[in-house]
């Protein structure tokens, strides 16, 4: 019969057929392997790459910190400031409340830069006033701080031209002296009054300029004539940076027309 022939084609059919699904399987059972190992290595690498993650942050070098790169100058300022409670304004407004009518022509944060202004020229009776005189032709108390600790230094000068010396406590804000400068002759009056009848801003709107143009704190503000040609009041500022920066700024248009910065 033909019978029998056909089922033994349909034998080999089923036989290849199961053949090639057996090699299906083995191939993607390799493809498998393949994959795993391809993970397992990647798994590898990110853990050693985490490892070497918490291991590498303890190499860095630390940098050193920012006091100790200030220079004296700088370190002063700090100590003095970080002491200081009274701000300038508070300090002008209580030394022009100790003169009857009287008009503020310095006032200095002692302790701060005291030896630049001790270098400063004074006007003499026969020479003309340097642009970085007072008015008073004599110099500020210059004692660095003690126990009572940071001091605002006024000069508020009377109608008549007279310097009143004041000292204000700069943590409480209590005047500690006041007193009339016994040093003053006619010509420095004259000259004190000269000066501020030229002078139609204030210090606290010069000081106001200056901070506008540099962010810090007003450390001291001085009437001061401009090389003859008018007078300034000459504002200093200590920054973030604990660098100083001190602007002229003309007492009649508050214009700044000159900067200077310490690199110290």
């Amino acid at each position: 019969m033909r019978l029998e022939p056909r089922r033994k084609n349909s034998a080999s059919l089923r036989s290849r057929n199961l053949t090639m699904v057996g090699a299906l399987g083995m191939a993607a059972a390799a493809a498998v392997l393949l994959t795993g190992c391809g993970q397992s290595a990647d798994n590898a690498t990110s853990a050693a790459t985490s490892e070497a993650a918490k291991v590498l942050p303890q190499q860095q070098t630390t940098t050193p910190s920012a006091t100790a790169e200030l220079t004296e100058e700088q370190q002063e300022r700090k100590e003095v400031l970080d002491a200081t409670k009274v701000t300038f304004d508070d300090a002008a407004t209580t030394a022009v409340g100790e003169v009857a009518g009287g008009k503020l022509v310095d006032l200095d944060l002692e302790g701060v830069d005291d030896d630049d202004r001790d270098e400063s020229p004074s006007p003499t009776a026969t020479g003309s006033p340097t642009g970085t005189a007072s008015p008073t032709g004599t110099s500020s108390p210059t004692a660095s701080p003690g126990a009572e600790g940071p001091v605002w230094v006024a000069e508020v000068a009377e109608r008549d031209g007279t310097i009143h010396t004041v000292r204000i406590n700069a943590v409480d804000g209590k005047v500690t002296e006041a007193r009339v400068d016994a040093d003053q002759d006619t010509e420095d009056k004259e000259q004190t009054v000269e000066w501020l009848s030229q002078a139609t801003q204030t210090p606290q709107q010069a000081a106001k300029v200056a901070t506008e143009k540099k962010k810090g704190t007003v450390t001291s503000v001085s009437l001061e004539d401009n090389n003859g040609d008018g007078v300034i009041w000459a504002v200093d500022v200590v920054g973030s940076d604990w660098k100083r920066t001190t602007f002229d700024v003309d007492a009649k248009t508050d214009a700044i027309v000159r900067e200077e910065n310490d690199d110290y």
